[in-house]
């Protein structure tokens, strides 16, 4: 069977940043999205909430929130969640914060402890993969 050709919607939320490091924060193909890893950054980059886990993990998630609305999405529509952190132990300690987020059912995904993330000060990094089966006309492939 062949498959229908579908062109890649792509969106920056911090163009210049995005350009400066040479990636982009999401690209819709079809009913899939995949949202490159959100760390707690200010608009030029520069890192914020430097050494509050908590915060940092809240302002993945904000980020997240505003690449999900761009598509029409919510977290209800995230089936791949991959949390990275340098402090896993302070991950598990502020997990529970993930109940506010997905509050219909957990995505799939894995949590990795890692040495370092893309700048010293980011202690957590949040991916994910989004299916959403209906779009509005406007969005359909």
């Amino acid at each position: 069977m062949e498959r229908p050709f579908m062109t890649p919607e792509y969106f920056s939320l911090r163009p210049e940043v995005e350009n400066a490091y040479g990636y982009t924060h999401a690209v819709k193909l079809g009913h899939d999205i995949k949202i490159s890893g959100a760390v707690s950054m200010d608009e030029n980059g520069n890192p914020t909430a430097v050494g509050d886990f908590e915060q940092q993990m809240k302002n993945c998630y904000a980020d997240l929130d505003t690449i999900l609305k761009h598509y029409g999405c919510t977290f209800d529509d995230v089936v791949v969640e991959n949390i990275f952190t340098t402090n896993m132990a302070l991950f598990l300690e502020h997990a529970a914060y993930r109940n506010t987020i997905y509050t219909t059912h957990f995505p799939t995904g894995s949590w990795l402890g890692v040495t370092e993330l893309a700048v010293p000060e980011f202690m957590i990094e949040i991916e994910l993969e989004v299916y959403k089966p209906e779009y509005s006309s406007n969005d359909a492939p």
